[in-house]
């Protein structure tokens, strides 16, 4: 298929495909004449990753451009190719080891990866972006006094345990080394919204069970509804 044709199956603007491919992005097509090149489904199906990454991930062009150079990455193994892939996600540093709360957060999480059997050595958890995010997210907790122990935190990692046999079943469904990067890529970005959401709904749907939900006017489903807008914040009509 030519640009144009791209564009239309895609539904990304001309443009942005070009900005793509200057950018690295997304691989050349085959030259055809000496203005116009054609384009196959592979193209295709990495025009929809990248614009899943920056869209629905909120990845940077940058970012993406480093994802994708791993993933492509064919001298790695391939626990390493995958691993490259997703570690390439934007991340936050390593919090100061000398803050308090962060020691506390690092003794905290070390505990959970002891409890579960997890070989940091094996999985490379000192070089991991999700390792540092996760000593951030812990160390806040404690500065605000909310409990974020060994004992509070391991019942979220074994169900990330779970999750990952789920996760990790879905990416080695695909026949292919490459179909496989490009899933732990794309299920990494995209799944962790679902797994946000799903978690707020369950949130609401436990509030409802413990305190009761209403079943007035405006309620969603299963005891969800919508927050009442104060008196004052409702539109009124004209005074008469």
């Amino acid at each position: 298929m030519r640009l144009a044709e791209l564009s239309e199956h895609s539904g990304v603007p001309a443009a942005t495909i070009k900005y793509y491919l200057r950018e690295g992005l997304l691989q050349p097509g085959r030259r055809v004449s000496a203005t116009q090149a054609a384009y196959g489904e592979g193209h295709l199906r990495r025009l929809r990753l990248v614009r899943a990454l920056i869209q629905v991930g909120g990845v940077s062009v940058a970012d993406a451009r480093e994802v994708i150079a791993a993933a492509e990455d064919t001298s790695l193994d391939h626990h390493t190719r995958l691993g490259a892939a997703t570690w390439a996600l934007p991340g936050v540093p390593a919090p100061d080891s000398g803050d308090e709360a962060a020691e506390a957060a690092r003794g905290a999480v070390d505990g959970v990866l002891a409890r579960l059997g997890w070989d940091p050595e094996r999985v490379e958890v000192a070089a991991s972006p999700a390792y540092r995010t996760l000593l951030h997210s812990v160390a806040a907790l404690a500065r605000l006094g909310y409990p974020c122990g060994t004992e509070h935190l391991l019942p979220y990692g074994r169900l990330a345990a779970e999750l990952a046999v789920t996760d990790l079943d879905l990416v080695f469904a695909e026949p292919s080394v490459d179909g496989q990067v490009e899933a732990a890529v794309a299920l990494t970005v995209l799944y962790e919204p679902v797994l946000l959401s799903l978690r707020r709904l369950a949130h609401a749907e436990e509030s409802a069970r413990r305190i009761g939900g209403g079943g007035g006017e405006g309620d969603g489903p299963a005891g969800l509804s919508r927050p009442t807008p104060a008196a004052g914040d409702r539109e009124s009509g004209p005074s008469r």
